[in-house]
């Protein structure tokens, strides 16, 4: 399970980031009950063109397209990259789709820690689980996780600067075509061994607020969280943290599960049995 952390309350993030907010702040409940617009420092300023041309899409589906082409010319991203496999023989320079579709098959795979690691660099939010539980940033498994996050195949063609206009994109198209006038969105996660997760407080059987990975997946249909455990956790995620989610490009990317990738953190939580 990609989304339990630690029953010690280890920090929950750096001092700085690069969206102006308290890091703690944004993993709390706090922000997730009243967001706040997040906003990476210099991304829509550096890249003036393309914000220019996505106000002139009439549709999400254009505006996709002119991401897409903008990432293409801008990275040299390969196009066939939307639909080749991880693992693939064929060499591609580094990519945010590769790395989406990394973390579809593997959320704790080499992508899964580049794009963990991604947060932890903008928002301050420090993960909490990569193939097992991270108790601190001091011991073994930590370690583990960074040499991974740092593999050199993914660290070409400043993959952090793609993943910071993604997430700008996201934010851009969730305000203008996907949820205008929305703060939050209802949704669904397939869970296992509850007492696993970071209870932060109890307040019912099947009430509670849980930390959860400082990225983490959700899904917009409770029939497909319903294959993923035993039980159901369902929240109240705020737009605000949503890094990309099904229909935000022309891509198959993440549309099978209906999956949302979200900023991760303390929620409040209802838990059902299946």
């Amino acid at each position: 399970m990609d989304d339990t952390f630690s029953p010690s309350r280890h920090g929950l993030g750096h001092s700085t980031n690069l969206v102006g907010r308290p890091s703690a702040w944004m993993a709390s409940p706090g922000f997730n009950d009243a967001p706040v617009a997040l906003h990476i420092w210099g991304v829509r300023e550096m890249n003036p063109a393309l914000f220019t041309m996505l106000d002139q899409a009439e549709t999400l589906a254009e505006a996709g397209e002119a991401f897409l082409a903008y990432m293409v010319a801008m990275f040299g991203i390969d196009p066939e990259q939307r639909d080749a496999a991880p693992g693939s023989r064929k060499r591609f320079r580094s990519s945010f789709l590769r790395l989406i579709q990394g973390w579809g098959f593997d959320s704790n795979g080499p992508e899964g820690a580049v794009l963990k690691g991604w947060v932890e660099s903008r928002f301050g939010i420090l993960p909490s689980f990569h193939k097992e539980i991270i108790p601190d940033t001091q011991g073994p498994v930590w370690q583990a996780y960074v040499a991974e996050r740092m593999q050199s195949r993914f660290h070409d063609n400043a993959i952090l600067v793609q993943l910071d206009l993604l997430f700008e994109f996201c934010q851009w198209a969730v305000a203008r075509f996907a949820y205008p006038g929305q703060s939050h969105l209802t949704l669904y996660r397939g869970i296992n061994a509850v007492d696993r997760h970071g209870i932060l407080e109890q307040q019912s059987r099947r009430a509670a607020v849980i930390r959860l990975n400082n990225l983490v997946s959700f899904s917009s249909d409770r029939e497909v969280a319903d294959c993923f455990g035993d039980r159901i956790i369902t929240t109240r995620v705020p737009l605000a943290k949503v890094l990309f989610f099904p229909g935000l490009l022309p891509s198959p990317l993440l549309r099978g599960e209906r999956e949302f990738l979200v900023l991760g953190g303390a929620f409040r939580v209802s838990i059902e049995d299946i």
